[in-house]
């Protein structure tokens, strides 16, 4: 018998709420099996809402043990109470108290939703519906209280006791027990309330806000970890202050915590004042972090950050307005880091993870708006439509506007709406009033689902020198919208001649280099031009649109080599390689692709001469082909990922042998004296220095294994090490004796870093070779391994799944089945982990035949299980929908 999947809620339903909670006092005793809540609440009826109806709390797998009114124990016949409900039909007409207790069991927690514990370390996680874990409540992020807690527990157990807000009383308690109590005065949701109670080490630093407040920043880690926290620590510092300087946000509490946990299901918590995250993003030491995971972890500590004014000063009316808080605070953190570091690299980064997952997820059967108008489990809305695309469209939003309007766009949402729970209409209203626009138009971002595509064609007129370039825009269908209107869409370009040279034309309807696309077609005409130009068009990638352009493969290498547009000099040689990588994949090579393809490693060749010094992030970009999945979604149906995969291995041997000499050069690049930093200059030249490598050791070139071996031997850092160890996995000209004995030195080395060994399971789960699938199972029995760690699943099944798609999608369904099976068995475990692995199914119609029906039969075993959990049988619903 097939799973229910839960009942649908829709956003036209939304009425406010029948009562209001002003005040929550909570009182907790922490106990390993038997935690007590004690939960005092201060309820109004809402004038909004319905007179006289009765009040209905949400519960989760809660057990009552006390119910009190106004003081008094409240009869059971008032009432009725259910694991997942507590309902009193008569409440009194005005303002009264509810004291609710309950008790619940930390340790059996392993859906690490609600109070759990984590390594012996009590912590919560309450977004979107885990207060209501914890006790009945009101779980609604429209309802906003004032929140008081005390939290008890063993010193010796939990030395340290954290809540929201600011510390206001601590003391010890008979039985070696202690109490601290946390006062947030900033009214906010439940799913923002958040405690820790542990042996935690930690570090602090004094912060002075603009305006003169005394903030103490501290993070609490494992003991014995807390040098692994002080970069950390500095990114929250700088964001900080980068917030106050460009958006005008100071911080309003007199401390700022973060604990990093190693259970979590996210990848951190906005929690007011007590910041919760997974480890992964907060750890880090030369030894133990890559570049990357540095540059992780300085953007999410600043996305948690500035979610302090975006999700938590100002919050969502109703889960429906998840982009108002996330798609805006990714634009902010995407802006600090551009600020922080360099704003093309991290622009083309932007984009890439855009592609790879936000675009994967409109073409496939979980396409939905940026704003959807309706969920089933809002834990499965945690998209990268909603963080990603949301971004984008505060980004085309900026460029509409302008910088200025955009800024008093920003400040009137600031001073309106300021400890409210408000909405995108509302938000939206703010910009329209300080821009004097009419934004009604540009709202269909957030309705409509699907990437459209813009396809520009050019015409030059030689007699009347005149250039004209053809706009016209569509967006395919997604599941419950057959038919799209027209969008706005902000095109920035520009003109460059065959020689390099910008030209400065202009033309009706292109304003500070931006031409807006309002209508279904649309031209623009630029005249006095006396030679067909090379048009630029998205210039740093201004909407996030497919595009289609009719310049040939000659054209797009003029930009390559000549644009002033950093993201589309990169998006060109981008384009170049896709067709290639189309075309063979299709085998539909011929001459003219074997001539393309020289002529894209000479342009790229002219490219390394000239720029790869001067900044060697952006030149590691530049020789990096697409991805197999962009390949796919290119190609579009009847895909084959073994002909993708060949193809792009073939592209890139042909690059790295043409290129090698220059490659050789790059390796010698000197990274900066001193000892490792992980500051931008440097990690570009490391970047650099081992993409070459990687080409280098693709082309087999003389002495470069041995070169491999020694790099890793004699890394001082992460990324260096880790850099030649994926060489030697990924590359089949490595011998297989020096593989295993670099994969067995790396096991050994870090036998006792969790997530250095994450690196190495997703290593080999990334494997595109047949006997991948039987690693996984041999490495699923290593010690490191624990099925109900979220790190170590998403490292092993979920990297399988996510980044290996020749073996995910093989032939025979095996990589199908697997994942099936693993769904399955996570779902009783942890059911939010579960439906994210299922979404790689998510381009299963995209394969040929063969696979397609294996891939079909594989979610239908998963939808045939009884007792499926909300969150997995609504994603496997949908995804066979």
């Amino acid at each position: 018998m097939r799973t229910e999947s839960p009942r649908a809620i829709r956003l036209e339903e939304y009425r406010p709420s029948d009562y209001l909670i002003d005040r929550v006092d909570l009182d907790i005793s922490l106990d390993a099996h038997a935690t007590k809540v004690r939960a005092m609440l201060a309820i109004r009826p809402n004038p909004e809402g319905t007179p006289g109806a009765p009040l209905t709390l949400d519960g989760d797998e809660l057990a009552l043990e006390a119910l009190a009114l106004n003081g008094e124990t409240l009869a059971e016949t008032a009432y009725t109470c259910q694991p997942d409900r507590l309902t009193i039909a008569n409440p009194p007409r005005d303002a009264f108290s509810l004291t609710i207790e309950t008790v619940i069991d930390p340790t059996a927690n392993t859906k690490l939703m609600g109070l759990y514990r984590s390594n012996g370390v009590y912590c919560t996680q309450c977004e979107a519906e885990g207060f209501r874990r914890i006790t009945y409540f009101l779980d609604r992020p429209d309802v906003m209280a004032v929140y008081t807690t005390r939290i008890e527990a063993a010193r010796e157990e939990a030395p340290i006791l954290l809540g929201n807000g600011n510390p206001v009383a601590a003391g010890d308690l008979p039985g070696g027990r202690h109490f601290a109590v946390w006062d947030d005065p900033h009214p906010k949701p439940s799913y923002l309330f958040a405690l820790v109670g542990g042996d935690l080490g930690s570090v602090t630093r004094d912060f002075v806000t603009k305006g003169g407040r005394a903030v103490r920043l501290a993070i609490y880690v494992e003991s014995g970890k807390q040098e692994r926290a002080h970069y950390a620590l500095d990114a929250l510092e700088r964001s900080m202050r980068w917030d106050e300087d460009v958006f005008g946000r100071e911080y309003d509490l007199d401390v700022f915590n973060i604990v990093a946990v190693s259970d979590f299901n996210m990848g951190a918590m906005e929690n007011k004042g007590l910041n919760i995250f997974n480890d992964k993003y907060v750890l880090a030491s030369p030894e133990t972090a890559t570049d990357a995971d540095y540059a992780h972890i300085e953007a999410i500590i600043a996305h948690e950050y500035f979610h302090n004014w975006t999700g938590n000063r100002i919050t969502c009316r109703d889960w429906f307005q998840l982009c108002l808080k996330e798609g805006l605070t990714v634009f902010r953190d995407q802006e600090f880091s551009s600020d922080e570091r360099s704003r093309a690299v991290e622009r083309i980064n932007a984009v890439r993870t855009l592609r790879a997952r936000q675009f994967t997820e409109d073409a496939g059967p979980l396409a939905h708006p940026v704003r959807p108008r309706e969920y089933r489990e809002i834990n499965n809305f945690y998209t990268a439509t909603v963080y990603e695309k949301g971004a984008e469209i505060i980004r085309m939003l900026k460029i509409l506007l302008g910088d200025d309007a955009f800024a008093c766009g920003m400040d009137l949402y600031f001073a309106r709406h300021d400890n409210e729970a408000t909405t995108v209409e509302a938000f939206l209203a703010c910009f329209a009033r300080a821009s004097g626009q009419d934004l009604t138009h540009f709202a269909l971002w957030y309705e409509q689902a699907g990437t459209p595509r813009v396809v520009v064609s050019s015409h030059y007129d030689s007699d009347k020198r005149q250039y004209r370039l053809d706009f016209a825009q569509s967006t395919p269908s997604t599941p419950g919208q057959p038919t799209k209107d027209p969008l706005v869409i902000p095109i920035a370009l520009g003109l460059v001649d065959h020689d390099g040279g910008a030209l400065d034309h202009r033309a009706e309807g292109l304003s500070d280099g931006v031409f807006v696309l309002r209508h279904s077609s649309d031209s623009l005409i630029f005249r006095d031009v006396d030679a067909r130009p090379v048009p630029s068009v998205l210039r740093g990638f201004s909407a996030p649109v497919r595009l289609s352009l009719d310049l040939d493969d000659t054209g797009l290498l003029t930009l390559v080599r000549h644009d002033s547009d950093a993201f589309n000099r990169w998006q060109a040689g981008q384009n170049v390689a896709t067709r290639l990588l189309t075309r063979a994949a299709r085998d539909e090579g011929d001459a003219a692709g074997e001539t393309a393809t020289q002529a894209l490693a000479e342009a790229l060749g002219s490219f390394l001469d000239a720029q790869a010094a001067q900044d060697p992030a952006f030149a590691a970009l530049m020789l990096t082909l697409p991805p197999e999945s962009e390949i796919a979604q290119e190609i579009g149906k009847d895909v084959d990922p073994d002909a993708i995969h060949r193809a792009r291995e073939a592209l890139r041997d042909t690059i790295a042998r043409a290129l090698a000499p220059r490659l050789e050069a790059l390796r010698a690049i000197p990274v900066a004296a001193g000892p490792y930093s992980p500051d931008a200059a440097s990690a570009g030249v490391r970047a650099l220095r081992n993409i070459a490598l990687d080409l280098l050791v693709k082309a087999d070139a003389a002495g470069i294994i041995e070169a491999l071996a020694a790099q890793y031997d004699n890394a001082d850092n992460m990324t260096d090490r880790l850099a030649a160890l994926t060489s030697a996995v990924h590359s089949p000209t490595v011998p297989d004796a020096l593989r295993q004995r670099l994969l067995t030195d790396f096991r050994n080395r870090f036998d006792d870093e969790p997530l250095v060994i994450d690196k190495w399971f997703a290593l080999q789960s990334g494997r595109a070779e047949p006997d991948t699938l039987a690693a996984i199972a041999e490495l699923m029995q290593d010690t490191a391994f624990s099925i109900n760690n979220p790190n170590r699943v998403r490292a092993l099944i979920g990297a399988f799944a996510m980044n290996n798609p020749t073996q995910f999608h093989r032939a025979d369904g095996a990589g199908y089945d697997f994942l099936a099976d693993q769904v399955i068995a996570l779902d009783a475990r942890n059911p939010q982990v579960a439906a994210r692995l299922l979404t790689a199914f998510n381009s299963w119609r995209m394969m040929e035949p063969g696979r397609r029906a294996k891939a079909q039969a594989a979610l239908e075993r998963v939808a045939s299980r009884d007792g499926l959990s909300g969150d997995v049988a609504d994603i496997v619903q949908r995804t066979l929908d």
